[in-house]
């Protein structure tokens, strides 16, 4: 939706990327937008892992934001270009791409359209999150589908169209990650619909099946980022960081706990055949010659009698059709007899019972007495009902009685109680705990005290001992520090069983609001030492020159100076790194056309400026000369004037002969001036890989310099000059060494053709 150019920022002294909305959307309400909408949800980040914002406005109907210049490559051309990550490569850029975005969900921001796109790595190796296009604040009521990102990297909730949050921005991540490791996504499709399908549907292929050198804690974190349940990820950014740190020391850890789903909410994958049957399957029409007879008197009230069939007693119509179990009614229940006793030509009917019994009894097994018959009589019921009460009520008494026994022997052979004597068995009792204590059996552990620990001192310690462990969340705390455990789920020095999982609770820091001190122009040692001191954690960004900060020292904090925090909080703080004194060397532009003069100098960092004068001698748009010769070294930022050609204001004209044919003269040396140019356009070299070239057109054995510089091929020949007469001419390409700008490589164009104009 936008075009990025380069720019220079003349006040500050540095390059920038200037987005310019393109002018075919700058009626569109839509794109105006997603457009502002980034502008607004970007310019509040300030982090190293995210391309910042500068300044965003709005000037004779040209929409434009001013951003950070990141020199490097996408992570997508980076992926293409190697084919896939190292573990460890692709782990340490997750690490920056997530810290980015921890930094804007703690701002409330979320990207939404995280992908390998997005991402770029710069010359120093540094990951940065870039375009805030479709982003949204959290606390947004409605996020449709209509901003939905890249399908092949959005979560299950974003292709439904549902609600995103910082969920969704794991998931994708997720996505990211297992394509970094296998050089490919693992959800692909030949339509957008296709893709959104398979991630609200399938299971992806482990990446371990791709890459079988992948850890398994990796493997892990990829997997549970992916869950399309949100509720079974990462519950935020700082999680996963945590995972992906201990990765790096633990691959082969088991520490990633991936919520278990409850045994109700798997999902059921019916085939094919069974979703037709289910379709197409209905009740079975009657058929007089299933029913075999179903008695009147057995009917339940309320049901179909039409034809006798009642779902009480349904007869062997149903039992016939096969669309009813009838296991508790076939022999032990009065519909049971009935059916055998209709089996039996010489078998009497048993009689109708007098009373009437509910639905949910008739279902209900019934106990099968001797003879084969359900009941003999009413009062053989009574009283075998009666006497199934008294049995089960004292079997509840003896189970009740036979635990409270076991439960009480367990609980002293554990030192829980002390059923002994007092007096002299006392001493030999207090050995037999102290014994168990130090000397517990193999198959219990006793406890560790885990408050205070880092997670991942917790989780080695209960490892030790055998013991299981499961994080359970994190709360605020004035006594320990961030990421510490404040309590655990079995308290310290209990004897357990091996296996137990002991639960923690780790510390979010203290509730307690901060304010970030002010702290320019204060050394990064003495600031960070103030920030520690608050109990805040520390970021230092050394990638910014300052000419009014000494090296070393602090620019700004982020959050800034007055801003409240709290404690266990990250603040960023960005030190000098002194006055940006790289020097180049001034190439020599004259005779060159002015703004391809403008273009080189500008690619080395100079700041060009343009004075016009009048001259017969040089073309119009020529440079005549420059104020600092051809290489002359400077420092960066360093002004160049350039004195470019506007031709003779008054050229004298004359008409020889009385026909119509106009020369131009040169009043000065009476000379006629021819002027020849040529239309040709030079390709490529074949070693041209972007690196900066020098075009050079000989004619007679005279060389000019047309260009020097970063070019795009084909190079347009265009309104170059040739001599006057010379009909043909030769263009030398050169290809530079980007750091020494010293030839390496030469490749001739013969040919060229020239006319007059």
């Amino acid at each position: 939706m936008a075009d990025v150019y380069k720019a220079k920022d003349h006040k500050l002294n540095r390059f920038v990327a200037v987005k310019v909305l393109k002018p075919e959307f700058k009626d569109d309400k839509v794109f105006l937008s997603k457009f502002r909408v980034e502008a607004q949800a970007a310019a509040g980040l300030a982090h190293a892992n995210i391309v910042n914002v500068y300044d965003v406005g709005e000037e004779n109907g040209v929409n434009f934001i001013v951003m950070e210049l990141v020199e490097g490559i996408t992570l997508k051309a980076y992926i293409n270009k190697k084919g896939k990550l190292t573990v460890r490569e692709a782990t340490s850029i997750a690490l920056q791409v997530a810290a980015g975005l921890e930094a804007a969900h703690n701002n409330g921001i979320i990207h939404r359209d995280v992908k390998p796109q997005n991402i770029i790595i710069s010359m120093d190796g540094k990951a940065k999150v870039a375009d805030f296009g479709i982003a949204r604040a959290a606390s947004a009521n409605t996020i449709n589908s209509s901003v939905m990102g890249s399908v092949h990297y959005s979560a299950p909730e974003q292709t439904r169209g549902g609600y995103s949050d910082a969920k969704s921005d794991i998931y994708s991540m997720g996505i990211t990650m297992y394509e970094m490791l296998t050089g490919r996504v693992p959800f692909n499709g030949d339509s957008t619909v296709a893709v959104a399908l398979k991630h609200l549907q399938e299971e992806m292929v482990p990446p371990s099946k791709l890459v079988p050198e992948i850890p398994r804690s990796t493997e892990q974190i990829i997997l549970k980022c992916t869950q399309k349940s949100p509720d079974r990820r990462y519950s935020n950014m700082t999680e996963l960081i945590r995972d992906l740190k201990e990765s790096l020391v633990n691959p082969e850890g088991d520490f990633v706990e991936i919520p278990r789903l409850d045994k109700s909410a798997h999902t059921v994958m019916l085939s094919r055949e069974e979703v037709s049957r289910i379709k197409n399957s209905s009740l079975p029409s009657y058929n007089e010659t299933l029913n075999t007879g179903a008695a009147d008197s057995f009917s339940d009230p309320g049901n179909v009698t039409g034809d006798h069939r009642s779902f009480p007693y349904s007869g062997n119509y149903y039992q016939n059709s096969g669309y009813q179990d009838l296991r508790y009614r076939q022999g032990n229940s009065h519909g049971g007899e009935y059916r055998e006793r209709m089996n039996d030509p010489a078998g009497d009917l048993p009689e109708e019972p007098e009373e009437s019994y509910d639905y949910e009894e008739e279902f209900r097994p019934r106990k099968k007495y001797r003879g084969g018959s359900v009941r003999q009589s009413e009062e053989d019921d009574g009283m075998s009902t009666g006497t199934e009460k008294v049995i089960t009520v004292v079997s509840i008494l003896a189970a009740v009685i036979v635990g409270c026994v076991v439960l009480a022997m367990i609980a002293n052979a554990l030192g829980l109680f002390d059923f002994g004597s007092s007096g002299g068995d006392g001493q030999e009792n207090a050995q037999t705990e102290a014994v168990t204590s130090v000397s517990p059996e193999a198959d219990t552990a006793v406890v560790p005290d885990l408050r205070g620990k880092t997670e991942a001192e917790a989780q080695q310690l209960l490892r030790e001992r055998s013991l299981g462990y499961r994080y359970e969340g994190e709360s605020a705390s004035s006594e320990y520090p961030k990421g510490q455990v404040i309590s655990q789920s079995v308290e310290a020095n209990t004897q357990v069983a091996v296996n137990t999982t002991v639960g923690y609770t780790l510390s979010a820091g203290s509730t307690d609001v901060l304010t970030v001190p002010p702290l320019a122009n204060v050394s990064q040692q003495d600031a960070e030492k103030a920030l520690t001191g608050m109990g805040l954690l520390v970021s230092v960004d050394n990638t910014r020159y300052s000419d009014t900060v000494q090296a070393g020292y602090v620019i700004t904090t982020n959050p800034g100076s007055g801003s409240s925090v709290k404690a266990g909080d990250t603040v960023t703080i960005y030190v000098s790194q002194g006055q940006d004194n790289s020097l180049v060397q001034v190439v020599d532009v004259r005779d060159r056309n002015a703004s391809d003069a403008t273009t080189i100098l500008t690619n080395l960092g100079l700041v060009v400026y343009i004075k016009e004068v009048e001259s017969a001698e040089v073309p119009q748009g020529l440079v005549i000369s420059q104020d600092i010769e051809g290489g002359t070294s400077v420092e960066t930022g360093t002004a160049v004037t350039l004195t470019v050609s506007t031709g003779s204001s008054q050229p004298d004209i004359i008409i020889e002969g009385g026909t119509s044919d106009v020369t131009q003269q040169d009043t000065s040396s009476g000379a006629s001036q021819e002027f020849w140019s040529t239309n040709d356009s030079l390709d490529a070299p074949d070693e041209y890989n972007g690196q900066p070239v020098r075009i050079v057109l000989e004619q007679n054995g005279n060389q000019t310099t047309l260009y020097e510089g970063y070019v795009t091929f084909p190079y347009s020949l265009s309104g170059v000059q040739g001599q006057p007469g010379v009909t043909t001419g030769s263009a030398y390409v050169y290809l530079l060494d980007p750091q020494t700008l010293e030839v390496a490589s030469t490749y001739q164009y013969d040919g060229i053709q020239f006319s007059q104009m």
